[in-house]
């Protein structure tokens, strides 16, 4: 599904280098960096949400990060997204986090149920991103 995923994101699957191993280890290992929920539509699974712990300098709390959200297309609009969503938000409040941020393509059609959801565009926010060979570089100059 992260396939279906970065295909949906026009990007192509082959930009997709986790594997199953990576995903067992880190999503669902002793030592999890993030959670997953799967959901289910006629007992197949249609999409997923994954999301891991941030932390509000300004609340003194941790919250939730949703880094990927997807339903198959022939599931939207079934109330699968909302109810992942709110599976989200429900293991938000159990753990007392005062936010669940995610970030969305600027073209993506999925931001209007975000909004009817309650998130919040956050525009004046730009992001940035530091990967590959640059995060070398500065760990490496930074020193000089």
């Amino acid at each position: 599904m992260v396939r279906e995923l970065a295909i949906y994101e026009r990007e192509p699957a082959s930009s997709v280098e986790a594997t199953e191993a990576d995903y067992r280890r880190d999503c669902f290992g002793p030592n999890r960096r993030c959670e997953v929920l799967m959901g289910e539509v006629d007992g197949r699974i249609q999409g997923f949400v994954m999301f891991f712990h941030n932390y509000s300098t300004w609340v003194g709390r941790a919250g939730l990060h949703v880094e990927d959200f997807f339903v198959r297309e022939a599931a939207r609009g079934l109330g699968l997204g909302k109810r992942l969503l709110g599976a989200v938000a429900r293991i938000a409040l159990e753990r007392n986090f005062q936010r669940v941020d995610l970030a969305v393509l600027e073209w993506n059609p999925a931001r209007k149920m975000y909004e009817h959801l309650g998130f919040t565009n956050q525009s004046h926010w730009v992001p940035y991103r530091l990967a590959g060979e640059d995060i070398a570089r500065l760990a490496t100059e930074s020193d000089q």
